[in-house]
């Protein structure tokens, strides 16, 4: 051939080689893509003509058409189109493009996953979308709580995981290095095509797979670190400490008064130090694709190793994952398999208190070892102490808690079309989990005085179980258009989901050995149960638009239970929208704005999540009773079912605005919308009278209505040297209870047997609810002109605290409780800063959440001196006589003092440094041919946090250790503190 016969070049963007570009010869079917290096070869077979143009064309980037005029050599380089990057997305049961899409979605794309080094991607959701609020555990392992677009019910508020078209559990399982992207449903024009489950939201995740147009590539991606928290409670010391017992101790502890423990309490234990650590943490992420014409596949494996900011607290995780794509002409088969295996060593609690409360009432006197006492440990004696906290390394070290997990998450799918635009599709899925939770406790004895804990036999717990979903999903979608101007897609869709579990739990004393782990029938107890699950839809949508122009959707779907009896077991849920693309009409051309569309949406969804068989009576066996002087097992009502329970309706609308400017350089988006549920789904107590084991029925209760706003700004300098951008979000949310039917309010959370959340019409849910304060009564004249009703009272004295008198009937009771915080935020915010000069890389994540209260049980333990425990600072300045505090009321004073109040909740608004990464890319030559990329990285997390609140983290996570009862949001008892992490990492393409 001549020279002018092939044709050669290399096709870069601004970040290096393109492979994968399409190379076509303009009105002909001849050409080639790019390979690894960019680089391509085209053979024309004849010598162009003068008019013989190439087009070069790859998705997320503009297509060039360049003339050949006669030349061999062509070189290009891509222009990224800002547009086009986000021309398709994921909805439910679909895609579409973006500019027809009515409803309200949130994207976050791999690279934003990816940023921060987290074990799990409901984590990275933090701060990355308007609208959804994720509150973190600082402990390995532990789900964060993600709610979206606020709380909506009283009952599981928790979105829908969508995982590749399977429904799952959560993320948890999931590597956040095989995210594609994530889609974030929000309004009934995308949740209403889930019926039943997407009352909360849905979460759509769609992994990595391999390119068609891709040679075999094998990508690297490790990073290592530490996790550590320097926060601490500032507490008294060994010296102030014994100042303080013996001045509001009686009698004082003989530990402090004998001579003989003089020597045992020369300690100086900072207990806090005890019990956190700097934790070292781990991962490797190992990825193989490619793909041609026909076929593409990717295969992975990762190892995750996070040791936690407090001892003997870790999480493990292997994860393997493969996804596979064949087509067949018109039959397209494939599969996504991930496989996760887990192991946990969870915060542990004991009496009732958790790691971080034991830590800060011990007293520091105290040794943490002692090789005389049985378990090597040092603990309180109450007799000698005058106190009960117990040596929280003894409680988290001591014997082991391992919890196993095994995930199968998966799909199988075949498409075939039909005739051209319609096409079937068969899906199964799977979402399987099993789980071991060992507990092993060998016998101890804290103090060989006699200690308060001790226990004389090893303990065993031995609990497993198994959950399997199987979702089997068929579905015909026609796709066609008339005239070039009409475009309709309808969807026709029927669903089965089958959810089954067991569980076996077990437990034993072992009165021999510490050295076997095994159960006996030693003080057995055994227990098992299982239960399953049906829910069966049938969905019909359609969406049309003219010319992309005028945008209408409607969906319809009919669902089935089997949480509700047969009166009301069929649900129906709908959706309508529209939207209006303004800047594609003609007036619109030659103006700088290239996408501003106008759109809303109206529908209903709904929620059944409830326990099961709750619309039955149920009977429950081992209940013992004396019959004939022998001990006979009985059974009765466990408790009482309701057979007209019905769906949890909530009726969504939403407006919405999008903007775009200067192709898209600047991007806005606003949303509006209003939800309100209906017949809410909630346990509601029964009298104790009645006897159920089961002290609540399942009702449907009231209505609450939550509203807000969204807005997210975006701006992306794209061209030059140095690139950079901006991208804020902001959401709002206000929830109000309307009605809980005949009851005026309902209980929530408790903390020493006091509610401290509660329902009622009018409210926010599981508001705060408590005396509010008025300073320290400083003399007796004070406390008379409060207790009018009851001036002979003797128990409130001058030093306590001043509660107001509500409903002024001369005295301080339950009937002057009042709303004293409301602990969701109101305002959640995320900003995204990134830059990029030459090889060098650098983001910074802030994130926030406003407008919210905690209640911080800490300050009861620190300052509530109901009892000689170790105490924060502040008490050694407490009221002690007329003039001395207004805040610290005295030692040992009025019960009252510490009943639920706003003296312990304070403003939880904070805002965090999320993360802030820098990188450097090497130049490809400096490898030559070995490596194809090599990006190095340092990563800094939870760096800095602007806060008013007084305690280790006011991001208070979901609490996993302490049950607080249904509706305990925001209340902080020692939950386990976000930790500072820092990350070396290293990324790799070959």
């Amino acid at each position: 051939m001549s020279a002018q016969e092939t044709i050669t070049g290399t096709v870069t963007d601004a970040t290096g080689p393109l492979p994968g570009v399409n190379v076509v010869l303009e009105g002909t079917s001849t050409g080639t893509v790019t390979d690894f290096d960019g680089n391509y070869v085209l053979e024309l077979g004849e010598e162009p003509g003068p008019d013989a143009t190439l087009v070069f064309s790859y998705i997320g980037f503009e297509t060039q058409e360049i003339q050949v005029n006669g030349r061999s050599v062509i070189d290009v380089n891509m222009v990224s189109d800002a547009e086009a990057l986000d021309d398709v997305i994921i909805v439910g049961y679909g895609t579409q493009s973006r500019a027809e899409v009515t409803g309200a979605i949130s994207s976050i794309d791999s690279e934003e996953i990816n940023s921060l080094p987290v074990a799990t991607a409901e984590q990275a959701l933090q701060g990355r979308a308007s609208g959804v609020t994720v509150i973190n555990s600082g402990a390995p392992g532990n789900s964060p709580a993600v709610r979206i677009r606020g709380l909506a019910s009283p009952n599981n508020n928790d979105p829908l995981y969508v995982i590749d078209g399977v429904i799952a559990g959560g993320l948890g399982s999931l590597n956040p290095n095989d995210i594609e992207n994530i889609q974030v449903l929000k309004d009934a024009s995308t949740t209403a095509v889930y019926g039943s489950r997407g009352a909360n939201g849905v979460v759509l995740v769609t992994t990595k797979s391999g390119k068609a147009t891709q040679g075999a590539q094998l990508s690297l991606d490790a990073y290592s670190g530490v996790n550590f928290n320097s926060n601490r409670y500032d507490v008294l010391n060994r010296e102030q400490y014994i100042q303080y017992a013996r001045e509001i101790a009686d009698p004082i502890p003989p530990r402090i008064t004998d001579p003989q423990y003089a020597d045992f309490i020369a300690n100086e234990t900072d207990w806090q130090d005890e019990i956190f650590r700097t934790g070292f943490l781990r991962s490797i992420n190992l990825g193989l694709s490619g793909g041609n014409e026909t076929s593409n596949y990717r295969f992975s494996g990762g190892y995750l190793n996070q040791e936690g900011a407090m001892i003997d607290t870790e999480f493990e995780r292997f994860n393997f994952r493969s996804n596979s794509n064949f087509n067949f002409g018109k039959l397209r088969l494939g599969q996504t398999l991930n496989v996760s295996f887990t192991t946990q060593n969870p915060e542990r609690e004991s009496g009732g208190r958790s790691i971080l409360e034991h830590a800060i009432k011990s007293a520091p006197y105290l040794p943490v070892y002692n090789s005389e006492n049985r378990g090597g440990f040092q603990g309180p004696n109450s007799t000698l102490d005058g106190q009960d906290a117990e040596n929280p390394v003894r409680v988290q070290t001591l014997g082991n808690s391992v919890n196993k997990g095994l995930t199968i998450l998966g799909s199988i799918f075949a498409e075939y079309e039909i005739i051209d635009g319609l096409v079937y599709r068969s899906q199964a899925g799977l979402d399987y989990y099993k789980f071991n939770n060992d507990l092993f406790i060998p016998s101890y004895n804290d103090d060989s005085n006699g200690a308060t804990h001790q226990f004389n036999f090893a303990q065993i717990t031995k609990n497993s179980g198994t959950n399997q979903s199987l979702t089997l999903t068929n579905s015909l979608t026609y796709k066609f258009d008339v005239a070039d101007l009409h475009n309709f897609e309808i969807l026709a869709l029927a669903e089965d989901q089958r959810v089954d579990n067991e569980s076996l739990n077990a437990s034993s004393q072992n009165p021999i050995t510490d050295d076997v782990e095994e159960l006996s029938l030693n003080q057995a107890g055994l227990t098992s149960a299982s239960s399953e699950y049906r829910r069966v839809g049938f969905l019909g949508r359609l969406n049309y638009n003219f010319d992309q122009k005028y945008l209408l959707a409607g969906s319809f779907r009919r669902d089935a239970s089997s949480r509700f009896g047969s009166n009301y077991r069929w649900g129906n849920f709908w959706s309508v929208a529209a939207g209006w693309n303004v800047a594609k009409e003609s007036f619109m051309e030659d103006t700088e704005i290239n996408n501003l569309k106008i759109r809303g949406s109206w529908g209903t969804t709904g929620n059944d999540m409830i326990g099961n068989y709750r619309y039955s009576s149920t009977l429950v066996t081992s209940f013992i009773y004396p019959i004939g002087g022998s001990a006979v097992e009985g059974t009765t009502a466990e408790g009482l079912g309701n057979p007209n329970l019905k769906w949890e309706e909530v009726t969504m609308k939403n407006i919405g605005v999008d903007l775009g400017v200067w192709n898209n350089t600047f991007t806005l988006s606003l949303e509006y919308y209003s939800n309100r549920s209906d017949d809410l789904l909630y346990e509601l107590p029964l009298p104790l009278s009645l006897g159920y084991n089961v002290p609540t029925i399942a009702s449907n209760v009231g209505s609450v209505k939550t509203n807000g706003f969204e807005a997210d700004l975006g701006y992306n300098d794209y061209e030059g040297e140095f690139t950079w951008s901006a991208n804020l979000n902001i959401g709002t949310s206000k929830n109000e209870v309307l009605s809980i039917g005949s009851l005026s309010q309902v209980p929530g959370g408790f903390f020493e047997n006091e509610y401290l959340t509660r329902i009622a019409p009018g409210e926010p849910l599981f508001h705060f609810y408590g005396l509010k304060t008025d300073g320290i009564f400083q003399n007796q004249a004070e406390v008379d002109a409060v207790y009018t009703a009851n001036p002979d009272q003797e128990v409130v004295q001058p030093g306590d605290i001043r509660f107001v008198d509500l409903n002024g009937d001369g005295t301080i009771n339950a009937a002057d409780k009042t709303v004293i915080g409301n602990p969701y935020p109101t305002v959640t915010m995320g900003l995204n800063l990134s830059a990029q000069y030459k090889n060098f890389d650098a983001s910074i994540f802030i994130q926030g959440a406003y407008g919210h209260d905690i209640y911080n049980t800490n300050i009861y333990d620190l300052e509530g001196m109901g009892r000689l425990f170790n105490s924060g600072v502040a008490v050694m300045d407490r009221w002690t006589g007329e003039g001395t505090s207004n805040s610290i009321p005295r030692a040992l004073g009025a019960p009252q003092n510490l009943n639920a109040s706003d003296r312990f909740v304070e403003d939880g608004s904070y805002t965090r440094l999320k993360n802030l990464n820098i990188g450097y890319t090497f130049d490809e030559n400096v490898f030559g041919n070995s490596l194809a990329n090599l990006r190095i990285y340092l990563s800094g997390q939870n760096l800095i946090t602007v806060t008013d609140y007084s305690g280790l983290d006011p991001e208070i996570g979901v609490d996993n250790v302490l049950q607080q009862g249904v509706g305990a949001v925001g209340i902080d008892r020692g939950l386990y503190p976000q930790p500072t992490s820092i990350t070396f990492g290293v990324q790799l393409g070959f």
